[in-house]
This record gives structure tokens, C-alpha cells and sequence, in this order.
């Protein structure tokens, strides 16, 4: 059953035939035939072509061009009037006061009292402050004390009535978050552009572009894979293959100047944004100028020399604001973040600083007391054991309040923290793997009430 789609052409091969995908994606794809387009077919176009599709792939039967959307949908048009244009003008009128019809003017109907024995139910009976009233005032006696108010509860904690008694709150430990310290702001990523790469592709035949392409997106091994399919496909529909030695010689030959090409893309963004630059990516642009194929170009060496010098001093620098950060850290409490800030140092291989260790491990040791919550005691064991002070991490004592949430931390962490894991009684594991950091994970969803597994919407409670 055939099914008519969008394709788009993507390239002209010698024999007549040319490569389509879908518009917009990158499969479905295949060959069509050459005399089935229109004339003026170029890449790029986008047609309307009815297909079927069989076990070899997918065949093209015939090509329509795409009917543009039409100007005149979804229009309004405006018709002007014959009319002349009669501006609409408003006033408003003080209105004085009683001018509000007959109603200003008609009498109060004022309603006579009616008698008591004509009320519904005869007289009603004299009440104890009915009698007060008619007493002069010197002799009315006290009125009594209303228990209960207008609302109906209570006047106070001796009114009467059978009340419960609210319990008293308990009162919860007063916490005082320490200061935040001021933020450094994020470093850049790489974003190289295109330039070398464009010009090197620009350069070559058009036959040679499409395996240059494949050799900067993975090299040979990438170039072999599209070989091995295009085979494939060609097989399928009854063609000759292509032969994969010459077009293998051909990558190899021009992936030495790509890959040059990639590097000075890559350098020049790293030179743009060297002071603002991610150390991580001025590192892997100078490790990749030690690539043999980037080294023996001659247009390479200045510029790699220049990176290698401007990443020892961003090292440094970097080292200097690390240490200012951890200290600052320590000074206002925050032991957990110094914690996973001297984890995380910006060069590799430096020995960190033995006061500023020793400074650390006290304020650790003093957070973990037996009066802690368990939830803290977990948020620093989990900090310290990826430290370098792990081994000077030495609690005077084990939380007063243990969970399963506390001892499976320190049982994860005692192949690191030994010492703690002595501490609650837990065997240390030998020739295990380290632990690894965890990972932050977002804090679960509530779903509405009424809400199933699946996440459909089921009979509320109680309904």
C-alpha cells in the first residue's frame, strides 16, 4: 500500500540517481530515481512523493512539487462605508441631590407598633432583664456572666462549659541558617565555530565533500559505516556496489587537514574567551594539540604554545580563588560545602594546604556530635569521604539517633571512612570497590489525590 510523504534531496550521484530523506529528519531515507523529479531539481528541495514500502526499504513511485500555503487563508478583509465620518461626543450631567424620581417625594410609611397580644403566640414572658429595665437605675441588680460569646466559644480559660483543653505546641529549637557567601560567576563553555572547517570543505571537489564530512563526524571508522550501508542499499535495489579501498585511501588523505581544521576552530574560540573560559575546556584544546596531525602542521605550534602558557597561568589562578573559596566557607559555617569545594580541586596533583586541612577536619569533627540529626550527620559523612582530609575525620562520639538511612551512609562509605565505620560497628569490606559520589537527584512529585499509578485519574476518596 503505497503512502505519499515529504523528502527532501540531499545529493546528485553520477549514474542519474539521488539520495532523499525525509524533510525535517534523518530517516526514512533512499534513492530515487533521477527521471522521476522535475526539472531544476537541486539539494535541498523538498517534494511531495508517493511511496511504497517493501523488505528492502523504501521505493519512490512518483514526485510532486509542494503547494505553497495560499496568501489569502485566514484574512479579514475590511470594506470601508459611503458613510460620512460623525464624531460621537459624551457629557455627563451632575445629577442633584432628591432627583431620583417620585421616590424623593413620596412620605415615609412609618409602621405602627403593633401591640404584644397581637403578635403571633400572645405575650411573650417576662424575662429576669425585663424586669431590670423598668427598675431605676440604682437598683438593677449585677447581670450575670455569659459563659460562652456570641460565636459559642470560650470567654476565656475559666469559662465554663465541657471544652477540651488545647495542648500546648511544643517548642522547636531555634535555627539560624548560616550567611551565603557571595557566588563566582559560571565560566563559559567551548562553542567553536566553523570557519577553517568551511574552508577546507570548500575547497575540494564536490565528490570528495560528502567523505570529508564522514571523517569529521568519526574518522575512518565512520567513513568505513557509511560505506557499509550505502553497499547495503545499493545491493538491496539491484546495483553495483561501491568500491570501499579507494574511498577509505581518499579519508585517510584528507583527514590530516580536517583535523586541523577542527583544532584552529577550536583554539580560536578558546583564544575569544580565555579569561571566562571552563578550565576543563582550555585543557582538552591543549591535550589536543599534542595530536601527531595537529603537532606537524607548521600553523599550529604558535598558537598551541600561546594555550599551554595561558592554562598554567588560569591554573594557578584558578588554585589561588579555590583555596580563598574553602577557607571563606570554614569561616561562616558552611563545613559541607568546604567539604565538596576541596573534592574538587582545579588542578590535578596538588597537595593540599596542612593548616587550612587541619582548620577543615576541626570543623568537621565539631559538627559531628551526638546531638545531630541524623540527616546531618549523612550530609557530611557523604562530604568528607571524597576529601582530602577523610582520615582526619574523627567524631567524639555516634549520633544519639541512628535510622537506616545513617548506617546504610556508613556502610556504603567504609572502605573510605574506616574510622566511623568502627565507630557503628561496621565491618569494613576488603578488596571492595570505592564507592563513588552520589549523584543529586530532584525531589519526588506529589500526585493529586485520586491519581493511579499510571498516572490516570481515578474515583476520588470516598466518592
Amino acid at each position: 500500500m503505497s503512502r505519499r510523504i515529504d523528502i527532501e534531496l540531499t545529493s546528485a550521484r553520477p549514474d542519474g540517481t539521488w539520495t532523499w530523506r525525509a524533510a525535517g529528519a534523518q530517516k526514512p531515507k533512499g534513492v530515487l530515481d533521477g527521471s522521476l523529479l522535475p526539472a531544476g531539481a537541486a539539494v535541498g528541495n523538498v517534494y511531495r512523493a508517493d511511496t511504497e514500502t517493501e523488505l528492502e526499504g523504501i521505493t519512490v513511485l512518483g514526485v510532486n512539487a509542494v503547494k505553497g500555503s495560499s496568501d489569502r487563508g485566514n484574512v479579514l478583509e475590511m470594506l470601508g462605508s459611503d458613510r460620512p465620518f460623525e464624531a460621537v461626543t459624551s457629557q455627563l450631567v451632575r445629577r442633584e441631590r432628591g432627583e431620583r424620581g417620585d421616590r424623593g417625594d413620596r412620605p415615609r410609611r412609618d409602621r405602627p407598633d403593633r401591640p404584644r397580644g397581637d403578635r403571633p403566640g400572645g405575650e411573650r414572658p417576662r424575662r429576669d432583664h425585663d424586669r431590670d429595665r423598668e427598675r431605676p437605675a440604682g437598683e438593677r441588680g449585677e447581670r450575670p456572666r455569659r459563659d460562652h460569646d456570641r460565636s459559642g466559644r470560650p470567654d476565656g480559660p475559666d469559662a465554663g462549659g465541657d471544652r477540651r483543653a488545647r495542648p500546648e505546641r511544643r517548642s522547636r529549637p531555634a535555627f539560624t541558617p548560616p550567611p551565603e557567601l557571595p557566588s563566582r560567576p559560571k565560566a563559559k563553555r567551548l562553542k567553536p565555530g566553523r570557519a577553517h572547517r568551511s574552508a577546507v570543505l570548500a575547497e575540494l571537489p564536490e565528490a570528495e565533500r560528502p567523505v570529508a564530512e564522514r571523517a569529521l563526524q568519526g574518522g575512518i571508522p565512520a567513513v568505513r559505516q557509511a560505506i557499509s550501508e550505502q553497499n547495503a542499499q545499493l545491493k538491496a535495489n539491484g546495483q553495483d556496489e561501491v568500491p570501499a579501498a579507494g574511498l577509505i585511501a581518499m579519508a585517510e588523505q584528507l583527514l590530516p587537514r580536517l583535523r586541523v581544521a577542527e583544532w584552529l576552530d577550536r583554539a580560536d574560540a578558546a583564544k575569544r574567551d580565555l579569561d571566562e573560559l571552563d578550565l576543563r575546556d582550555l585543557r582538552s584544546v591543549v591535550a589536543g594539540a599534542d595530536d601527531p596531525m595537529v603537532a606537524r602542521d607548521e600553523s599550529t605550534r604558535g598558537l598551541a604554545a600561546e594555550l599551554k602558557q595561558a592554562l598554567s597561568d588560569k591554573q594557578d589562578r584558578e588554585q589561588s580563588l579555590w583555596l580563598e573559596d574553602i577557607d571563606a566557607a570554614v569561616g561562616v559555617g558552611r563545613v559541607v560545602r568546604a567539604l565538596k569545594l576541596s573534592s574538587q580541586p582545579p588542578k590535578a596533583g596538588v597537595r593540599f594546604p596542612v593548616e587550612l586541612g587541619a582548620k577543615l577536619a576541626e570543623a568537621t569533627n565539631a559538627n559531628l556530635t551526638a546531638d545531630a540529626l541524623p540527616e546531618r550527620w549523612v550530609a557530611l559523612l557523604e562530604a568528607a569521604a571524597f576529601s582530602p582530609i577523610r582520615a582526619q575525620v574523627q567524631p567524639p562520639a555516634k549520633a544519639a539517633t541512628v535510622n537506616d538511612e545513617l548506617l546504610a551512609t556508613v556502610r556504603r562509605l567504609a572502605a573510605l571512612l574506616p574510622q566511623v565505620a568502627g565507630l557503628y560497628e561496621v565491618e569494613v569490606p576488603t578488596g571492595g570497590q570505592s564507592p563513588k559520589p552520589l549523584r543529586p537527584t530532584r525531589p519526588p512529585q506529589k500526585k493529586p489525590a485520586g491519581t493511579r499509578r499510571d498516572g490516570t485519574e481515578g474515583r476520588p476518596p470516598g466518592a
